[in-house]
């Protein structure tokens, strides 16, 4: 795996959700001038976004060229539907397992802690033996590292404070200097460990948001098996921006 992934991507989400947050602001519409001054992109880019917003039904286009917020995105669940988020998310990662056969991992940062909000796996596509929890290990698991990536400098040293860097194979990272050159590294959203959890099995995640909560979606396979990072990469950041949005839109 080793094309470098770009910023881009995760800038895309970012902008989305300003815009999504600038609609919601306009009940009855805005059009996309407005909307773009309000997230503060240029108003190409705000078209180009709103368009995609429009198609994936998280916003409607109105007659003069205006978008509201759709009364009803996908997704989004009323009080009697009887479905709690993670089902409507888990057909987002039961899809990204199927197109990469690997096991899919989605996890949240609360109340100072990496917690694993769900796992979608297959006989196909095992999961990793969990054998210390994800938790404890986010020095170790591209999970854990694609959150600690995006905490601001203040909660990350709390993060550290609270969780030792235990060696857990080799290959793991136990020293703090260490992870945190690899941290600040402009190496783009997508985040990697090669055996650092657990020998012989490779992980790489990529940020996802719950409004200002970060989170963090991911795979895990085999090391033996050969992916492309341009795949895995394209793949990931497809399905984080579709759970963002799922994450962060309000119930309707």
């Amino acid at each position: 795996m080793g094309d470098q992934a770009g910023p881009e991507p995760t800038v895309s989400v970012r902008q989305d959700l300003r815009l999504l947050e600038a609609a919601g602001a306009h009940p009855g519409g805005a059009s996309v001038q407005q909307l773009a001054r309000a997230a503060g992109m240029p108003e190409l880019t705000a078209r180009r976004l709103l368009h995609d917003l429009a198609r994936d039904g998280y916003l409607d286009e109105l007659d003069d060229g205006a978008f509201a917020l759709h009364e009803r995105g996908p997704g989004l669940r009323s009080a009697g539907d009887g479905l709690g988020p993670q089902e409507h998310i888990r057909p987002l990662l039961s899809s990204l397992r199927d197109k990469l056969s690997a096991a899919v991992y989605l996890t949240l940062y609360d109340e100072g802690e990496i917690r694993v909000l769900e796992i979608v796996d297959s006989p196909r596509a095992p999961r990793v033996n969990a054998w210390v929890s994800f938790q404890e290990a986010g020095h170790a698991t591209a999970l854990g590292k694609s959150v600690l990536r995006e905490l601001d400098p203040e909660a990350r040293a709390g993060y550290l404070a609270r969780h030792s860097l235990t060696d857990l194979t080799p290959r793991t990272i136990t020293r703090r200097e260490e992870l945190l050159r690899e941290l600040d590294a402009p190496a783009g959203p997508l985040s990697m460990d090669r055996g650092e959890y657990s020998r012989g099995t490779t992980c790489a995640a990529v940020p996802v948001y719950s409004g200002d909560q970060v989170g963090s979606i991911g795979i895990s396979f085999r090391s033996d098996r050969m992916y492309r990072t341009t795949e895995v990469r394209a793949r990931l950041l497809e399905s984080a921006l579709r759970v963002t949005r799922r994450l962060t839109l309000p119930e309707c």
